[in-house]
């Protein structure tokens, strides 16, 4: 079944490339850690991690991190600062 290019969880579909969200990390001079400890929701590092690296996202994972970012570089960003695809629903 891994080999079956239609199967619908084939990383090929998952892994979207870096994300804005590392060169803004960057930028801020923030780091994974940052975010988890600004976080008021239930983040982990791996979720941080992933989100920059570009493995596809659900949308509730990507607000949670969205929301540790504006608090840890306490300015609002949206998504779209952070992300250049859409979650998963």
């Amino acid at each position: 079944m891994r080999d079956d290019p239609s199967h619908p969880a084939d990383d090929g579909d998952l892994n979207l490339g870096p994300q804005p969200i590392a060169r803004l990390l960057a930028d801020l001079s923030l780091s994974h850690h940052d975010l988890v400890a600004a976080s008021t929701e239930q983040i982990t590092h791996k979720m941080v991690a992933r989100a920059a690296k570009g493995r596809r996202l659900s949308r509730k994972v990507q607000v949670k991190v969205l929301n540790a970012l504006n608090a840890a570089a306490k300015q609002r960003f949206a998504l779209s600062d952070l992300f250049n695809y859409a979650g998963r629903p």
